[in-house]
Order: structure tokens, then sequence, then C-alpha cells
């Protein structure tokens, strides 16, 4: 992490580095705010396979950022889903559950025309590093 004035930006390596000119992600005092993550892998490759692949891909690339930013998806308070095709929402549904279980922070999902590099899926998130 590097610090500029109160924000740090979050990077990490085991994540897909930025593909534009934005950060992994940007901590302020005690939130997180993670850029869009999409299925790439840490070296920036998009995974191969269909939602299912996407979609684990894309909690495994938030959960590292969160990582590095000392929260994990226990502390997420909001996340944000974006879908190319709602049809695929229930699919995406599920695998989100198995990530966050019993825990249910704030969410919106919508579909939209298309997404970086034409993927099923992104989400960000909105974390806490004080959540108790």
């Amino acid at each position: 992490m590097t610090t500029n004035t109160k924000l740090q930006v979050v990077s990490t390596d085991q994540a897909p580095a930025a593909i534009g000119p934005y950060s992994q992600a940007i901590k302020l005092g005690g939130l997180i705010f993670t850029s869009g993550q999409i299925p790439l892998d840490a070296s920036g490759v998009l995974v191969e396979g269909g939602i299912e692949e996407q979609t684990h891909q894309v909690f495994k690339n938030v959960k590292a950022v969160l990582a590095e930013a000392g929260a994990s998806l226990n502390d997420v308070v909001k996340a944000t889903v974006f879908l190319k095709d709602m049809n695929q929402f229930a699919i995406v549904n599920g695998i989100y559950e198995s990530y966050f279980g019993a825990h249910k922070p704030a969410r919106s999902a919508v579909e939209v025309a298309r997404l970086p590099k034409d993927v099923l899926v992104e989400i960000e998130v909105i974390s806490s590093t004080n959540v108790e």
C-alpha cells in the first residue's frame, strides 16, 4: 500500500493489476473502496469457462484486494454486481452466497450492455476495517 495524503492506494500482486488509470482499491480511514474486479487471474489472463468460473475468479480477486487492505469478505458493507446477462443472476447469486455465508452486506445487481474485456461479471465492494 502506498499513501497519498489521507488516501491509501491498495495494490497487491495477488489480483490482476489495474488495466487503466485507477487503483485496485482506495482506503480512506476505516473504509475500503475496491474497483470493479473482473475474472482475470493475478497475471492478467482472462479465466477460461463460463459464468461460474468467472464469478469464482472475481471473488478470488476481491478477497486478495481486501486482504491487502486488512479486511475480508466478512467486513464488506456493500457490494455491487454487474452482469452481462441478468438470466445468469441465480447462478451468480448462489456463488455469491457461498462466499458470504450468513454475512449479508447491502447489494445492488444490475445488467449492463458490456463489461471490460467482454467478461460476464464484475463486482465491486465497500468494506470496513472496523467491523466487529
